[in-house]
C-alpha cells in the first residue's frame, strides 16, 4: 500500500474516499483510532492509503476533482 495523502480535515477525507471508491479504487484510512490517544482534538492526521497499482489513477481522480493532496 502507498500513502496517497494525509489530512486532519474529515470532510476532505470523506469526499476523497467517496470519489475513489466510486472509481473502483480501494481506500484504507490509517490512524483513524489515534483520536483515543490524542483526546479527540483532531491534531493527528489520518493517512489515506491505496494499492500500489492504484496510486497513479487515484492521484488523477483527486486532481480532476480539485481535491488537493498537499
Amino acid at each position: 500500500m502507498k500513502e496517497l495523502f494525509r489530512s486532519t480535515d474529515p470532510v476532505k477525507l470523506a469526499i476523497a474516499t467517496a470519489l475513489l471508491e466510486g472509481e473502483g479504487i480501494a481506500v484504507f484510512q490509517m490512524d483513524v483510532h489515534m483520536s483515543v490517544l490524542e483526546g479527540s482534538l483532531g491534531i493527528l492526521p489520518r493517512r489515506v492509503m491505496v494499492r500500489d497499482t492504484d496510486l497513479f489513477m487515484a492521484r488523477v481522480v483527486l486532481r480532476d476533482n480539485a481535491i488537493g493532496t498537499d
